[in-house]
């Protein structure tokens, strides 16, 4: 008896809400989520190489260094990192994913900011560096803004 009460229970939620959270993303923000997803994989290995001495070119924002254990090193691969957690969370339709995401894009839309202002002043005299991440940043966060209620709503049954 109580068995039947739990299908029927599924069923309803299921028919009231039958849009995957998934579904709500983009075509281009699954794109993009797969290849950081990767690099936020990889950043294990680049701890491992930088370890014994290997360099690499890292760079993201503006930002870009050869040298894994650095400041700089350590903040691309922390927003790698970052990056991976939230395209796993977007991918795998987790509650938190969208929150941390507004808060990636942002945070990414306030470094490249950052890295052109400070182009800017470094360069007195004609350089104006455009960060091309913006392009895409900003319609990313605006999408994660328009999805959110609907993503909240959502019930993930697993």
């Amino acid at each position: 008896m109580q068995e039947t009460q739990e299908d029927i229970l599924t069923d309803i939620v299921l028919q009231i809400n039958n849009v995957k959270r998934k579904q709500l993303l983009p075509w281009w923000i699954k794109l993009f989520m797969w290849i950081f997803l990767l690099a936020g994989v990889s950043v294990p290995f680049g701890i491992i190489f930088g370890i014994f001495g290997y360099r690499f070119s890292m760079a993201l924002y503006g930002l870009a260094t050869n040298e894994f254990l650095s400041v700089v090193g350590i903040t691309i691969a922390s927003i790698f990192l970052l990056k991976g957690i939230v395209s796993y969370g977007l991918l795998m339709e987790k509650d938190w994913a969208i929150k941390l995401g507004i808060l990636d894009a942002s945070l990414g839309i306030l470094i490249c900011m950052l890295v052109m202002v400070y182009s800017l002043l470094k360069f007195r005299g004609g350089y104006i560096s455009f960060r091309i991440e913006l392009l895409l940043l900003i319609p990313y966060l605006i999408r994660l803004f328009k999805i959110k209620p609907a993503w909240e709503k959502a019930v993930q049954i697993e």
